[in-house]
């Protein structure tokens, strides 16, 4: 009976604690694109190959400035299944867009011969460069703040790609009247957060929401994309959200095939047994 009264008290104050952290901050619940992504289907879900290559686009003129890929080399791009697969080129090395696309940055190396550090335009081998020599450069950059890295985001961030499109989609032009946001900060209501210390209104009708120290990425107009689509911001959240599933997912597609011939399978062998069932027994009386 001890035992069970320590554990309701236990169940309570978890409840309590969690309902405290609820109260302490909240934000707007995320959502996805009205016509959903192109992947969400658990069994024909696939990725949108245009929208994955205007959605790098979008990574590489707002984002990359900031935010780094370090799980990706650059020759994942051109692999099955990625934005830039070309099956002329199995091999994502020889792939003439990727070695494009990685000949525009530049490598920091030691050279064997000299022992001293060299340059170099990186190859598809090379991973991602990182905007940042380090973690402390770019902390120094956003006073304090580190912008995560995007290789994972779309797994590890809580509603995943509905937050993150939601996020880039949700700043409003203007904070709610009686809100003071701090220099070098932006108030986004989808963004977790506590903004009571900043909330000069009623203690009732503190916002959802929190402040973070990324602008809105994302400005209509201020990209053209190259196969003529429209670059709203709701189109641009598309596709960058597409391009960093495919970088937090890139085997999806394949999981999904298999999963669909693993259930075939698993219903032509349970119909098997249950022929095999009535053929055995057909002579037993019940």
């Amino acid at each position: 009976m001890k035992l069970v009264k320590t554990l309701a008290l236990a169940t309570l104050a978890a409840l309590g604690l969690s309902g405290a952290a609820l109260a302490a901050g909240s934000y707007k619940h995320p959502h996805g694109p009205h016509h959903g992504f192109a992947w969400e289907d658990p069994f024909f879900g696939t990725y949108d190959r245009a929208a994955m290559q205007r959605g790098f686009q979008v990574y590489k003129q707002f984002c990359s400035n900031c935010h780094g890929l370090k799980f990706l080399s650059y020759r994942n791009l051109g692999e099955q299944g990625a934005p830039f697969f070309d099956a002329e080129y199995p091999n994502a090395n020889d792939n003439p867009v990727v070695r494009a696309i990685a000949a525009e940055k530049v490598v920091t190396f030691i050279d064997q011969e000299t022992g001293q550090e060299a340059e170099r335009a990186a190859i598809p081998s090379d991973r991602f460069v990182s905007p940042y020599a380090n973690e402390a450069a770019a902390r120094a950059t956003f006073g304090g703040a580190y912008p995560p890295d995007l290789s994972v985001i779309a797994a590890a961030r809580h509603y995943r790609t509905d937050y993150l499109y939601s996020l880039l989609t949700g700043y409003p032009e203007e904070a709610p009247a009686g809100l003071t946001v701090p220099a070098g900060q932006y108030y986004n209501p989808y963004f977790p957060g506590d903004v009571k210390a900043n909330w000069s209104g009623d203690p009732k009708l503190v916002p959802v929401g929190g402040m973070l120290a990324m602008a809105p990425p994302l400005v209509e107009g201020a990209l053209e994309y190259q196969d003529g689509t429209e670059a709203t911001v709701e189109q641009m959240a598309y596709d960058v959200v597409s391009f960093l599933k495919w970088a937090s997912d890139p085997h999806m597609e394949q999981r999904k095939q298999m999963g669909l011939v693993v259930l075939i399978f698993l219903t032509l062998l349970a119909v098997l047994l249950y022929m095999s069932y009535r053929q055995i027994w057909r002579n037993v009386e019940h």
